[in-house]
């Protein structure tokens, strides 16, 4: 990604916000908007310790995301972009602890494919595949989760939903007139 692109860092919306259950539409001309949506992505998973941020998380229901499985133990940004993603392949099941931004201090175990395969165009419009097991394969499936509208807590057990609930419900009450719930709300309301 070009220097002259740098992204901002941007709010989280959390959990209760409509933006998080919108289901995102495709980006039809990847142009200097969609890159700097991109490079907002970039910036702000890596400011708020993420593996991962897909758009939405951001206010953006547009369908791209961004994954770097490796930063934390490499300390080296290698970003991989998402827009317009399609999980072709998928193989095995694994199950392993999930969290996200946008659910501060929730944590649950989640069954995800432990090998996909997933195509998509990168911001400069060129079609990659990439073939993904491990973290990077749960990240992947996490984020595209979010582009259609689904949170990682949608895929826990009835009983694990439950246990969860109190906490969900503090995060939604944070939720403004218009649903809009932001990371900032929940400094402030510490304050």
């Amino acid at each position: 990604m070009s220097r002259q692109n740098e992204g901002k860092v941007m709010p989280i919306r959390i959990y209760g916000d409509k933006c998080l259950r919108r289901v995102s539409s495709e980006v039809i001309d990847i142009n200097d908007e969609i890159r700097s949506v991109v490079a907002d992505l970039i910036e702000t998973m890596y400011a708020k310790d993420g593996v991962g941020l897909a758009a939405p998380q951001i206010g953006k229901n547009v369908r791209i995301f961004v994954v770097d499985p490796q930063w934390f133990q490499t300390n080296e940004r290698n970003p991989f972009v998402f827009i317009n993603p399609k999980i072709i392949f998928m193989n095995g099941v694994d199950t392993s602890e999930e969290g996200c931004l946008s659910l501060p201090d929730v944590v649950s175990d989640v069954a995800r494919s432990k090998e996909i395969i997933i195509e998509a165009k990168n911001e400069a419009g060129k079609l990659v595949q990439h073939r993904a097991e491990g973290l990077f394969a749960r990240a992947v499936q996490h984020e595209f989760d979010h582009l259609d509208g689904i949170l990682f807590v949608d895929r826990v057990s009835k009983l694990k939903f439950f246990s969860l609930k109190s906490k969900l419900k503090r995060l939604e009450k944070l939720c403004d007139a218009d649903g809009i719930n932001t990371d900032i709300s929940i400094y402030n309301d510490d304050q």
